[in-house]
């Protein structure tokens, strides 16, 4: 009997035949339909979920939604581009948008299409483009045709009434727009003005036939007046319409929140004897969290310590589909302006009902931990409890309290509650220590006002005591995470990823520059990173050493997919710990409330199936409020500086481009663009390597982190636009730098021209 031939031997699983599979799809596919197109049985898909994670983190593969793979290099000819970085030379990494969330590798921004017109300010991160995609010598660029800062049909900007030579007014006039993206003014017919007046805020609509015209100036009408730019909040009123921002509430949400009675003891662990208290801002109007802490009592944990926080229960009063809970998912977050809020919820239970008012009695969800000697957590515990704050401190009280400042309200809180906080804290950062997060540099400043107006800039001080709040906080979020994977639940997270093998080259190729190096081939951990800051420290590059190292991390995000947070080095974390200004932790207490059975107004089942959505939607949510905040910043201090138009500033370059010098002010920390043109007459070729832009002819340069002196050209107000002109010389040539070819070449050409006139 003839021998039955055997079954063909299935050929190996490789990154070749994946990235086969894929193209064969389309060059877009979910997991199980490569599996189905390879052929592949259930004991291979652990091979192919690992090749998977390999060829996406090389860069070869791309996400177009959660589970949707995609070829990297595959993308189309144009489309809608997000802004989502910068490299380490200041310039600008964008990628596609899809309908499922951003898709495809990182492309740099062509040369020169990040700059605004005349008096207008750059492209941002988190501004979105049109964009054409190029392959060059360099690789692929996106090459900006259309900005899409604002809204197409409503643009906001500031009325200018037309005048004659004489100075007197015409009835029509001019728009300049807010938005720093836009290229030209609108002009606005005499029947078009409305009830707008000089230096009114305004929103315009293009008239009919005008959205689609490319040559000369468009027309618009006014449609309403939003304030004046007199105004002292005029930057804040901009940024929120120019970022979507939005400000005020519906009348049911006010209703709801009007409505809202004051949580009782019943079904609550009562904590009001436990003298908990808050440490904020000095200005703060909601207090989110009080802590407490104690030596720990049992004896099988000598010289450990228990820590109590209690996190404001907001919960209790914004249920699951209700107005004030549709009304906080559309805001994701509140927005933190240099002169107001734009807070998530209303006043009444922002800085009322939800907030942990001194010596009033308020709702919480309680968190106990226990630590050993070395900062190791134990056990947590956590409770829905009634609390009552016996104390509310400022940062600046509390931290004058340990240093022997106290004062009549911080001196009877010292002995019996501020001493075993900090002792607490020591014990806790012991752990911390060894953990090792990454510990960037990154002061943060305070415009101050005065009668309205900007009267200067300072850095903001950083205590212990912001460091104790924010250590205890960390280790609630870490709590609160532990707790729902426990429990089985669905959340979500916090995520950090690990910088990307671009990033990590940028930094490799920068840090010479500064007499230091990054090892390659070794693991990538946030340990290596501190022992680059901290060799930073003793040198005169301290500064734009933080600064490069901040622009080589990822941007942390919102997923339900867990893959750790790396800045903070922890396998797991969740927000948990500010309710009351982010939806994120409002969705981490509905799960707990659930998983621990605190309750009937936890995290309902459509909700559990839209947490990808909504990880989704508070990511891009907090980055609009980050840029609106960013450009509001920008604003006030162009308008401080707006005065001082030729003055001098001392400065670091944060930036190098091929189209300029990106400068920080040291006196304002103001950030601003240096045209390539204000220079000098000599061709400056951006060297990527050298993180510099370099003379063709001289070889002299202006490097990243250098110092400089500077004259203010141009403060542009509406914009938040600064131009500068660079006063100081350039660096000496780099040793063993030799003149290109090109250089020559045109050096040959300007000799024949100059032979010529003289003929």
């Amino acid at each position: 009997m003839p021998k039955r031939p055997s079954p063909p031997v299935p050929a190996p699983l490789t990154r070749e035949r994946v990235l086969g599979a894929l193209a064969q799809s389309g060059g877009a596919a979910q997991k199980r339909d490569l599996a189905r197109i390879l052929g592949i049985g259930p004991d291979e898909k652990k091979a192919l979920r690992q090749i998977l994670r390999e060829l996406e983190e090389t860069g070869a593969l791309g996400r177009t939604g959660r589970k949707r793979y995609a070829d990297a290099t595959a993308l189309p000819e144009s489309g809608v581009m997000e802004i989502i970085d910068r490299d380490t030379d200041g310039e600008l990494i964008a990628r596609m948008r899809g309908t499922d969330g951003l898709f495809g590798p990182p492309v740099r921004l062509a040369p020169g299409d990040a700059r605004g017109a005349k008096g207008e300010a750059a492209i941002g991160i988190g501004d979105r483009v049109q964009a054409r995609i190029v392959r060059t010598d360099d690789g692929l660029e996106a090459r900006v045709v259309k900005r899409l800062g604002q809204s197409a049909h409503r643009i906001l900007g500031v009325f200018r009434a037309l005048k004659d030579d004489r100075g007197r007014r015409f009835s029509g006039g001019r728009v300049v727009p807010a938005d720093r993206k836009a290229r030209y003014d609108l002009l606005i017919a005499p029947e078009h003005v409305g009830e707008a007046t000089e230096g009114d805020l305004v929103l315009v609509e293009l008239t009919a036939g005008q959205q689609d015209r490319t040559h000369g100036p468009k027309r618009g009408l006014i449609k309403e007046v939003v304030g004046k730019e007199s105004d002292p909040r005029a930057a804040s009123i901009l940024a929120m319409h120019t970022h979507g921002i939005t400000s005020g509430f519906s009348e049911e949400e006010e209703r709801q929140a009007s409505a809202a009675q004051a949580a009782t003891l019943q079904g609550r662990t009562d904590l009001r004897k436990l003298p908990l208290i808050t440490i904020d801002p000095e200005d703060a109007r909601d207090h989110d969290d009080a802590v407490f802490a104690a030596p720990d009592d049992d004896a099988k944990n000598p010289g450990g310590w228990r820590v109590w926080v209690a996190i404001a229960d907001v919960a209790h009063y914004v249920t699951p589909g209700s107005a004030l809970d549709r009304g906080a998912f559309k805001r994701g977050n509140s927005t933190y302006f240099p002169d107001r809020v734009a807070p998530m919820l209303p006043e009444s239970l922002s800085a009322d009902l939800c907030s942990l008012r001194e010596h009033e009695e308020r709702a919480c969800l309680a968190l106990e931990m226990v630590f050993d000697k070395n900062g190791a957590k134990r056990s947590h515990t956590f409770a829905r409890a009634l609390m009552r704050s016996a104390a509310k401190l400022s940062y600046e009280a509390a931290q004058a309290a340990i240093d022997g400042k106290p004062n009549d309200k911080t001196g009877p809180l010292l002995e019996p509650i501020l001493k075993p906080l900090w002792a607490a804290y020591a014990c806790v950062w012991k752990g911390r220590e060894a953990r090792q997060p990454l510990d960037i540099d990154a002061p943060e400043h305070k415009i101050i006002f005065q009668d309205g107006k900007v009267a200067g800039v300072k850095r903001r001080e950083r205590f212990d005591a912001h460091k104790l709040i924010e250590e205890f906080m960390i280790q609630a979020n870490v709590c609160a995470a532990e707790t729902l994977e426990l429990k089985v639940r669905p959340l979500i997270y916090r995520i950090h990823d690990k910088p990307s093998d671009a990033k990590i080259a940028a930094l490799t190729d920068f840090l010479p520059t500064v007499d230091m190096a990054w090892a390659k081939g070794q693991t990538i951990t946030a340990g290596r990173f501190n022992r680059i800051l901290s060799l930073a420290k003793a040198t005169p590059h301290n500064d734009i050493i933080n600064e490069v190292v901040l622009r080589t991390q990822a941007q942390a995000v919102y997923a339900q997919g867990n893959i750790g947070h790396f800045g903070l080095n922890l396998a797991r974390y969740a927000h948990f710990t500010s309710p009351i200004r982010r939806y994120a932790d409002l969705t981490v207490h509905r799960a707990l409330i659930a998983a621990l059975k605190l309750g009937k107004d936890g995290t309902t089942a459509d909700e559990e199936k839209r947490l990808d959505t909504i990880a989704e939607h508070i990511s891009q949510t907090e980055r609009q409020s980050m840029a609106a905040e960013r450009d509001a910043a920008s604003r006030y201090i162009a308008s401080f500086l707006a005065d001082r138009i030729g003055a001098t500033f001392e400065g670091r370059v944060t930036g190098v481009t091929r189209f300029g010098l990106f400068i920080r002010l040291d006196e304002t920390q103001a950030d601003g663009l240096a045209p390539i043109r204000s220079l000098g007459n000599e061709h400056w070729t951006h060297d990527e390597a050298a993180h510099a832009l370099v003379g063709d002819a001289s070889g002299a340069r202006f490097p990243l982190g250098m110092r400089v002196e500077v004259r203010l050209e141009e403060a542009t107000p509406i914009s938040g636009g600064l131009l500068f002109a660079v006063l100081t010389d350039p660096h000496p040539p780099a040793p063993g730098w030799r003149k290109s070819r090109s250089a020559n070449s045109r050096d040959a050409d300007r000799g024949k021209q100059r032979g010529k006139r003289r003929r």
